[in-house]
């Protein structure tokens, strides 16, 4: 028996706990720095609470195709962050079709149809660490490796997307309040 393949991503951001979960959470805000460079939001619905769902469709930069990615994530636990606890959100992964029913990612065949993600927000010295995992979810022993031979495109991907992140936090912090 092998193991479940695993994706650990850990990034430091100069914000409070709860600004980063406020960009995690608030629609206007995930809207300015959510999904890899280059790409535009098209969509995006969010329902934060235990089986509630953030929906949201993506189009590619030019030259990389004409379509929209969508994606789902179905949320399974949401704890906010207070002065004394991290915050910490799981949730199910899944592209979808533009209804929201999960399909095979548009670009990987075998990649697994649902991942389990887990992002914690920790306050650290001032700022707050972002830890993130996903694991496939019933997923075959080739869905499985397609996973693992992915994680440094994830890496790839996610970096981007933190450094989105990361823009749109120093501005929001620039901003008067």
């Amino acid at each position: 028996m092998t193991e479940t393949p695993e994706f650990r991503l850990s990034r430091r951001f100069a914000a409070s706990p709860c600004l980063l979960w406020s960009a995690y959470t608030e629609p206007e805000r995930l809207r300015l720095w959510w999904g890899p460079k280059g790409f535009t939001w098209v969509r995006g619905d969010l329902d934060l609470r235990p089986g509630g769902t953030f929906f949201y469709g993506m189009k590619p930069p030019a030259g990389a195709g004409d379509f929209t990615m969508w994606g789902k994530w179905t949320f399974r636990d949401i704890t906010a962050p207070t002065p004394s606890t991290p915050g910490l959100m799981s949730f199910l992964v899944s592209f979808t079709d533009a209804d929201g029913t999960p399909v095979r990612h548009p670009m990987s065949p075998t990649w697994p149809l649902e991942m389990l993600s887990t992002t914690a927000f920790i306050a650290d010295e001032g700022g707050t660490r972002l830890d993130c995992t996903a694991v496939p979810v019933n997923a075959t022993a080739e869905e499985e490796a397609t996973f693992a031979a992915g994680a440094e495109s994830m890496r790839q991907g996610w970096g981007g997307t933190l450094d989105q992140l990361d823009d749109y936090l120093a501005r929001a912090q620039a901003m008067p309040q």
